[in-house]
């Protein structure tokens, strides 16, 4: 009976243990999900509270906005996932300046310190330099057409001395080119000698003036007849003299060589005088005018400037170059200016004071110019318009104003990120608006009601998420690692390096793989090749959206030198 008693004892002591352990159980399941769901609720306040109706993190900065990094311009009052690629949006955030406190300016870029300093970025202040209604183009020298002499002899005969000998050589003016031996020259200097020797008949001396004119007439210097008159004796031989000086361009004959009358012995161009003759494109036609001065610098001789003035506008357009030639006249001393060289030539016209910056500075995008200005709370795009472009600095109409710090080196990374932060998308909108409210109170109400954020006035995208037709981007590839990928879905988590074909800067994405069987031989931390093709939208109006065309794992090789990583 004792023993009944004792059993009965034992079993409910360990039924009250068992129940007791799972009480004990209960109560701790219960406190930890009570602190779990606590600090959950303080988790959910933290990125709940709200800043002018924008979700703030728990960063400590102050959220201006959260947004897509692919569609910048696209404004949301709270994290989700963005509507337009697969992936979550980011925060921007308010900009702090100087003094510690910050800033709102959605038109600048900050860059840290460090940042500045890797990149070498340059700065210089935007200054005020003279400039000229100018425009430049190219010409050549040639002779001056007016100082070209052709030396030949009136009666025939033949070369018995030639002095010159190549073509090249140079000439003085006066100088004995050659000697001819002419027979008909010799019959009318022994009949001038006869009738000197007449005396009686010719009282009046007409005979003897009417036979000295024939002997000039055929070819003979005052200086030729006067010795034959003195010596009595008629001369073989007469010569033949360069009426200017310069260089041999032509040689007709050689020693010993037959000579008719009329044909050219030599040619001889005078080259203290030279032309330049500018082509001129059609469009700058209008702006010639007779007594332009003009600016000419050739490669031969670096540095060094001949100035001079336009002196003759050809009166017809080559048809072929559709250029207007000019002729241009210069001295030229020392001959150091020859026929044939290629010169640069500026057109100039009235000076005047403007402001410039670097040409390096200038980013030209196609649609427009910009300069990257640096301000106190970082870097800020600015949209001008550029005039002329003389010695390396550019005119900038509007814009800029004097003494404005502007980046000249490392600006287009300062640039990349500005597209990015969707800067450059908004200057369009700051011209209609000095101010304009992250959203307005409808919309803000709209997406905290709605599952998706709703999008801001889409006016302008970045080029690359414009909606086009796919055979405008051919076939962009990137290289990238594998987060994480889904076969049957067909889809595919990358982190992938910049691909530069559409601006897309590293990040995580997914996308769709148009054929699953490339997914089989691929996991998770594989290095890939990938190319995309832009898909058909699914609305009007909307983003283009990117599928992998070709998706192939690469060597351990290429592997090491991507630096993309996860």
């Amino acid at each position: 009976m004792k023993r009944l008693h004792l059993a009965i004892f034992v079993i409910l002591l360990v039924l009250a243990s068992g129940l007791g352990w799972f009480f004990g159980q209960q109560s701790t399941r219960s406190s930890t999900a009570s602190s779990n769901l606590a600090s959950d609720s303080l988790g959910d306040a933290a990125m709940t509270k709200a800043n002018n109706g924008v979700v703030q993190d728990n960063s400590g900065k102050t959220v201006l906005y959260w947004y897509d990094p692919m569609v910048p311009n696209q404004k949301f009052d709270k994290p989700g996932k963005s509507p337009f690629m697969d992936m979550q949006l980011a925060p921007k955030y308010a900009n702090a300046s100087s003094n510690g406190n910050e800033g709102n300016d959605e038109n600048s870029v900050e860059i840290s310190a460090q940042t500045t300093q890797n990149l070498g970025i340059r700065l210089e202040k935007v200054a005020m330099q003279s400039f000229g209604k100018s425009f430049s183009t190219i010409g050549r020298i040639e002779p001056n057409e007016r100082r070209i002499y052709v030396v030949q002899t009136r009666v025939p005969g033949f070369v018995e001395r030639l002095t010159l000998r190549a073509v090249g050589d140079p000439v003085s003016k006066g100088q004995k080119v050659a000697e001819i031996y002419a027979p008909e020259l010799l019959a009318a200097q022994q009949e001038y000698l006869t009738i000197l020797s007449l005396n009686g008949i010719d009282n009046d001396n007409s005979l003897k003036d009417a036979a000295r004119s024939r002997l000039k007439l055929l070819g003979m210097t005052e200086g030729e007849i006067s010795a034959i008159t003195k010596s009595g004796q008629a001369s073989p031989r007469f010569g033949v003299y360069a009426p200017a000086s310069g260089v041999v361009t032509e040689l007709g004959v050689r020693e010993g060589g037959q000579l008719m009358a009329g044909s050219s012995l030599v040619q001889i161009v005078d080259l203290s005088q030279v032309w330049v003759i500018a082509e001129v494109p059609e469009r700058d036609a209008a702006r010639l005018k007779l007594g332009i001065a003009v600016e000419v610098q050739l490669q031969s001789l670096p540095g060094e400037v001949f100035n001079g003035k336009v002196a003759y506008l050809y009166p017809m357009l080559n048809d072929s170059a559709r250029t207007l030639q000019v002729r241009i006249e210069l001295t030229n001393q020392g001959n150091r200016l020859r026929p044939g060289m290629f010169a640069n030539i500026v057109f100039t016209g009235q000076k005047y004071e403007a402001l410039s910056v670097s040409s390096d500075s200038i980013i030209a995008t196609g649609k427009r110019k910009i300069v990257i200005v640096k301000e106190a709370n970082g870097y800020r795009p600015v949209e001008v318009i550029t005039g002329q472009e003389h010695d390396q600095m550019t005119e900038i109409l509007s814009g800029l104003a004097v003494d404005e710090a502007v980046v000249i080196s490392g600006q287009f990374l300062i640039d990349s990120e500005a597209s990015l932060s969707g800067v450059l998308a908004r200057l369009s909108h700051n011209n209609q608006s000095s101010t304009e409210k992250l959203l307005s109170p409808n919309k803000v109400a709209s997406s905290k009601s709605s599952s998706k954020p709703e999008m801001a006035d889409m006016r302008e995208t970045p080029k690359v998420l414009e909606t086009a037709d796919s055979n405008k981007i051919k076939m962009p590839n990137g290289r990238g690692r594998i987060i994480e990928l889904d076969i049957q879905s067909s889809k595919v988590i990358l982190y992938h390096e910049p691909i530069e074909a559409l601006g897309w800067p590293a990040m995580t994405m997914g996308f769709k793989v148009k054929d699953s069987k490339q997914l089989n031989q691929l996991k998770a931390g594989d290095a890939v090749e990938f190319d995309l093709k832009a898909q058909p939208a699914e609305k009007p109006n909307m983003p283009t959206q990117y599928g992998i065309e070709r998706l192939t794992k690469v060597s351990t090789s290429k592997a090491s030198q991507m630096g993309a990583k996860p």
